[in-house]
């Protein structure tokens, strides 16, 4: 579905993607893991059409995308679910959803979209004219994957849904997770969590420094001692 080939993007002199290559079936949960400034929301970002890329393809459907308008590809079928959650704090929960929807034009679809999203996330029809800024993380959280939802993407990129949350709502974020992949949807998941990750993924690849350096499926990469060892501590069995 998914295609990045050798895919270079810069930040003026820094190098911040160095020939990145990954791929992302249809159908598959594909999770992209590494440290703190290693490149993974750039990549996102790069598929997104948010910055340029240097070098490279990316390829949706076949189709080249890459340094296209971030409207032109969010219309072709791509989500992106930013770090950090970013509703429209000024706005209830229904109007941030119906944001998500912008590019649609059946209100009867929508609707019924709308009532999908509130069978994942039961809490959002409870705050439903709620202001997005009111909300609580976790709730802010669900409000940014129902939103992402509502363009009815083929492929959603999540990027660190679980950053700064409590335990208790990481494990149900990743249970909802789940549940959006159940329904079809192909997932790209940029995750600090690389042990909820790799667990969820069908496949992973390790970025470093802004180059993949290892992949493999996830239960492999989660049993990998280099992984291990850096990103899920020592003394992990």
């Amino acid at each position: 579905m998914l295609e990045i080939s050798q895919v270079s993007v810069f930040y003026g002199a820094i190098h911040a993607l160095k020939r990145v290559s990954l791929q992302v079936p249809e159908g598959k949960i594909i999770t992209l893991i590494g440290a703190n400034g290693a490149g993974k929301s750039t990549t996102l970002r790069a598929v997104s059409g948010l910055v340029g890329v240097g070098e490279g393809r990316i390829l949706f459907q076949g189709r080249e995308i890459q340094n296209g308008p971030t409207h032109s590809i969010a219309r072709k079928g791509i989500a992106l679910v930013p770090e950090g959650r970013r509703v429209f704090p000024n706005l209830t929960v229904i109007d941030n959803l119906l944001m998500g929807a912008f590019a649609r034009k059946s209100e009867e679809e929508i609707r019924k979209d709308i009532e999908s999203v509130y069978q994942f996330f039961p809490r959002l029809r409870e705050r439903a004219e709620q202001m997005g800024g009111t909300l609580s993380g976790g709730e802010q959280q669900m409000l940014a994957l129902g939103r992402g939802l509502m363009s009815k993407p083929r492929l959603l990129m999540l990027d660190e849904p679980s950053l700064g949350l409590a335990p208790r709502l990481v494990t149900e974020v990743f249970r909802i997770i789940a549940g959006i992949h159940q329904k079809g949807v192909t997932i790209l998941l940029i995750e600090q969590n690389a042990r909820a990750a790799l667990n969820l993924a069908d496949y992973g690849y390790v970025l470093q420094s802004g180059q993949i350096t290892l992949d493999g499926k996830g239960r492999e990469l989660l049993n990998n001692p280099a992984v291990k060892e850096a990103y899920l501590g020592r003394g992990v069995k």
